[in-house]
């Protein structure tokens, strides 16, 4: 199943924690960033579990094992079982696994929560080309990975063997800043083979596939940062999503984004769980939100009104979406963003 084009940010009268019985969340950018906290997300989550939401924890980044995730998230504040816990790590090892025999020998390039995934799906992590593996595995591996790595992994690849990636994101945020993610490690490796990998994580199926065998969500609600993985996994999945604006995406990005990277729903954080999410409607040639209205004009997008900044850029979505349909909307939007203060 999955999405159809959208046209403007949903509304609903209904809090988001009570119209959906799990929430799938991202992780780095949503719950937390470099390890601490993101603003208001402990309390919301804690309301949202103690009203009855499940919470499921689905993360592109296979350095750590569900585990270690687990023990982070309730020292955090925001108590999670390992079974909580749903990663790219797991869903690459499952795709593995099922084109591969039991105990078959993998190279691995990444970290600990890699190689547990493999393990635990009847597969023999291994460290060299030389170590007769019949398929090559790579997912984030920290800061701290050697770049021999991806030597290892090229001489592998380079004599015929199968490569599988956990994910293809090409940044990850930090407490310093956006770093590096396995997208960019997987390009090491591209250039140097000229292959294709095999990918698993957001927003591909093989992660929709785990986390709903995992979860058995009957009305999830995916909750993420990122448009390009968490809301394509969303559309690609045919569910429903909220993304926050305390990640990577921004108003611009969020104003310009094509029909699979369109939000069912928009808020600054995950208090909006808690919430209803409110009305755009058609208003005359524009649309409104709150005390604004948004319309193509002339080239360009124009914002009228004041109120929530939030209302704003849910306006202003909905005119830029309409005006490009299937495609990114291409009028200028500078001004009316940028008086959204986000």
């Amino acid at each position: 199943m999955s999405g159809t084009s959208r046209t403007r940010p949903s509304g609903s009268g209904t809090p988001l924690n009570e119209a959906y019985d799990t929430a799938l969340l991202d992780l780095d950018g949503v719950v937390y960033a470099g390890g601490a906290a993101i603003d208001h997300a402990v309390a919301a989550l804690g309301t949202a579990r103690d009203g009855g939401m499940h919470l499921a924890y689905v993360t592109n980044n296979a350095l750590r094992t569900p585990a270690a995730v687990a023990r982070h998230l309730t020292e955090l504040g925001v108590p999670a079982e390992p079974g909580d816990v749903i990663t790219s790590a797991q869903a690459v090892a499952r795709l593995v696994a099922d084109q591969l025999p039991a105990g078959a020998r993998v190279l691995v390039v990444g970290g600990e929560g890699l190689h547990v995934a493999l393990r635990e799906r009847g597969l023999t992590p291994v460290e060299s080309a030389d170590d007769d593996p019949v398929a090559v595995v790579q997912g984030y591996g920290g800061p701290e990975l050697a770049w021999g790595r991806f030597a290892e992994a090229s001489y592998a690849i380079n004599r015929g063997l199968p490569w599988f990636a956990s994910n293809t994101d090409r940044t990850i945020p930090s407490a310093r800043g956006i770093a590096p993610g396995n997208g960019a490690a997987v390009e090491v490796v591209r250039i140097a083979t000229g292959a294709e990998p095999q990918v698993a994580g957001k927003p591909l199926p093989p992660m929709h596939r785990e986390t709903v065998l995992r979860t058995g969500a009957e009305r999830p609600l995916v909750v993420g940062d990122r448009l390009d993985t968490d809301i394509e996994g969303a559309f690609n999945g045919g569910v429903d999503s909220l993304l926050v604006l305390t990640g990577v995406t921004d108003a611009a990005q969020l104003v310009t984004a094509v029909p699979e990277h369109r939000p069912t729903y928009i808020d600054a954080d995950l208090r909006g769980l808690l919430t209803g999410q409110p009305e755009v409607t058609a208003d005359g040639e524009g649309f409104g939100c709150g005390g604004w209205t948004a319309r193509a004009a002339g080239g360009r997008l124009v914002l009228e009104g004041g109120g929530d900044a939030l209302d704003g850029l849910r306006a202003l979505c909905a005119a830029a979406w309409t005006h490009a349909g299937d495609g990114a909307c291409g009028l200028d939007a500078a001004k009316a963003v940028a008086r959204l203060g986000l």
